[in-house]
């Protein structure tokens, strides 16, 4: 496996989980916009390697998803704001242009400390 991205959550937003419990997890780098900053989950921003595709595999807390749709922007937002929002809903077509979708149920919590770590499979 090569890993395309790899950070850490240094912070979360006082109003991220209610976005977990819809199924959505919203990030963005450090340094976040200070009028949505209590919607996000914070990260150490990470060097995004290469453009994410469907099938790669994304890990929270080692809860491994596989990516279903990604939106025409998200490889760019995660690259430079680490802002994407991530849709735990298996869509094969990304319902918005920043939103990358994963198979399986949303994680319980993601914490300050827990990593994100993005994969794919060598061929």
């Amino acid at each position: 496996m090569k890993t395309l991205y790899q950070t850490k959550f240094t912070d979360v937003g006082g109003s991220a989980a209610e976005a977990l419990e819809d199924g959505m997890l919203i990030t963005f780098k450090q340094g976040v916009p200070e009028g949505i900053v209590d919607y996000c989950y914070i990260l150490a921003h990470g060097e995004l390697l290469d453009d994410l595709q469907v099938g790669d595999q994304v890990n929270f807390d080692q809860q491994t998803y596989f990516i279903t749709a990604i939106g025409n922007v998200a490889n760019k937002n995660l690259r430079e704001l680490g802002h994407v929002t991530w849709r735990f809903d298996s869509a094969t077509e990304a319902e918005f242009p920043g939103s990358i979708h994963l198979q399986g149920t949303p994680p319980q919590s993601v914490a300050i400390d827990s990593v994100l770590i993005i994969k794919r499979d060598e061929e």
